[in-house]
């Protein structure tokens, strides 16, 4: 199948690797994003290949370090199978990063994940601005406001730490720690990239 003119920038500053050309650690690493990330995303309902099954979002960038990335994978991985986080928090999260960094993949597949949890696309949209949302519970909330203040002031303030620590304490901190940093590091490889949304 012949990629159609949008599906050709979806690697935006980089050409998506062709399946057939990777070298076989790079394969090792597109079979695993095939078996545990593509059906995911599409169960989610976002996309993360085309239509020539080449990967797209931070997963085509990936593939230039497959050593580096495949246990940053298994970190993610870890995290989201080991949290105490509820899945409605995780996306809370990831999409308050998302809403920093203004990365366009990152807020279009969280948003399809999103959903899944119960939020809605008044709260979701809220969300990417980083704007205050009522409908969020009050613990989520909480993680909205941890969140962006530590990636936007770089530290939280004794009683932001307190509300955090009593809504979530130290094990759930530590693990929203992780989650944030895992998805810096992803929103980073996609603006450097320049990697964006498929188109709709």
């Amino acid at each position: 199948m012949t990629q159609d003119a949008d599906e050709t920038r979806l690697g935006g500053r980089v050409a998506l690797f062709d399946p057939a050309r990777l070298d076989a650690v790079q394969k090792s690493l597109y079979d695993q994003v095939l078996r545990d990330i593509v059906p995911w995303a599409e169960k989610a309902g976002f996309r993360s290949t085309d239509s020539d099954d080449r990967l797209i979002g931070p997963f085509n960038a990936m593939l230039f370090s497959p050593d580096v990335s495949k246990p940053f994978l298994a970190l993610q991985m870890a995290e989201e199978g080991g949290t105490s986080l509820s899945n409605r928090a995780r996306q809370v999260v990831i999409l308050s990063v998302g809403s920093v960094w203004k990365a366009p993949y990152e807020l279009y597949a969280h948003s399809a994940v999103a959903r899944t949890t119960g939020l809605d696309d008044n709260t979701i949209r809220a969300l990417k601005n980083g704007e205050p949302c009522e409908e969020l519970s009050d613990d989520e909330q909480v993680a909205q406001r941890f969140t962006l203040r530590l990636i936007t002031e770089r530290r939280v303030d004794a009683d932001l730490f307190v509300d955090a620590q009593q809504a979530f304490d130290n094990k759930g901190l530590l693990e929203m720690l992780v989650l944030i940093a895992c998805y810096q590091t992803v929103c980073s490889v996609l603006n450097v990239f320049e990697i964006p949304a498929p188109p709709s």
